[in-house]
């Protein structure tokens, strides 16, 4: 009788041991969920203020004067508008050399 009573009581405290140890394993991988979350929460509070630190610089008067005069060549009243063209003088040089024909080309490059 008094081995059956010792049996039951060991097989009793294996099933809380066992039900113990599963519930330290589930915390350890729940604090490592919880330590992501942090780090994911900590990157994202950092976007977030650098986000908000380029809508405050975005929504300044220079800032919108810059873009107007840069994107929509906006000018001041009293201001003259200047339009630079396109083509440089090395453009140019190319172009009058893709005017001359091939026979002087090859001489060119032979002599």
């Amino acid at each position: 009788m008094k081995k059956a009573f010792f049996i039951v009581i060991v097989i009793v405290l294996l099933v809380v041991i066992n039900n113990l140890i599963r519930s330290i394993y589930n915390l350890w991988s729940k604090q490592d969920l919880l330590y992501q979350a942090q780090n994911e929460l900590k990157n994202e509070q950092q976007t977030n203020k650098k986000l908000k630190g380029e809508l405050s610089y975005v929504q300044t008067p220079q800032f919108i004067e810059k873009e107007a005069r840069n994107e929509l060549f906006l000018v001041k009243p009293g201001e003259q508008d200047v339009l630079i063209p396109q083509t440089s003088s090395i453009q140019a040089g190319q172009q009058e050399a893709n005017n001359i024909p091939n026979w002087q080309k090859w001489i060119k490059l032979f002599f």
